[in-house]
């Protein structure tokens, strides 16, 4: 079975699946290339997501697109999701319940897709992989989640509210071409530990 017919089975079970919270907003499921090497993970769907059906097409999309293409990278080339796959009530942040109950299907998406590396956006897919992290400090910064190099990014959003953080963004989202080239050099020099952890690698802090 190919990454996208896995990909479609999971959704189409995440839908039939009522012990799921926020039931009665649309599941935005997430989209982009199944054999994507980077996968970005927000931590809900907004107004207009729940809309569309599709995950970071409001403002803060849109800036992303924007740092994307002026970093020279495309994000049809990527996949982007989130946490919690409904929207919270009055775009409030997602409840830990919430995150909980969405884990396993995040999980089994990470799995399918296999991405060398994941880029959270924002605080609470920051401490998703890395609880201990920290996003004024560690954003931008790499760390190793089981064997997927993670680079904590600013939520487009916070971007929108302080236009200083776009430089800081920027910055980070233009690693993400050379954190995959370099991943399997990265993987050999690996120290080997157990559950999320926050050594840094050595390169591109």
């Amino acid at each position: 079975m190919s990454k996208e017919d896995e990909l479609k089975n999971l959704e189409e079970k995440m839908l039939v699946d009522e012990n799921l919270p926020l039931q009665g907003a649309t599941l935005v499921f997430g989209e982009g290339n199944p054999d994507a090497e980077v996968l970005f993970v927000g931590e809900a769907p907004g107004f207009h997501e729940d809309q569309q059906g599709r995950p970071f097409v409001g403002r803060a999309g849109k800036l992303l697109d924007k740092l994307l293409e002026e970093t020279k990278q495309r994000r049809g080339d990527y996949y982007i999701t989130n946490i919690v796959k409904r929207r919270p009530p009055q775009n409030r942040d997602p409840l830990p319940e919430e995150i909980e109950s969405y884990r396993p299907y995040l999980e089994e998406q990470i799995r399918i897709i296999s991405p060398k590396v994941i880029a959270p956006l924002g605080r609470y897919s920051m401490n998703y992989f890395l609880p201990k992290a920290k996003i004024s400090t560690d954003q931008g910064k790499v760390f190793w989640w089981k064997s997927i190099l993670i680079i904590p990014v600013y939520h487009p959003a916070a971007a929108l509210r302080r236009a200083a953080l776009v430089e800081d963004i920027k910055i980070a989202l233009s690693k993400l071409p050379k954190l995959v080239a370099e991943y399997k050099n990265l993987l050999k020099k690996r120290i080997p530990q157990e559950g999320p952890s926050l050594q840094q690698t050595k390169l591109f802090t």
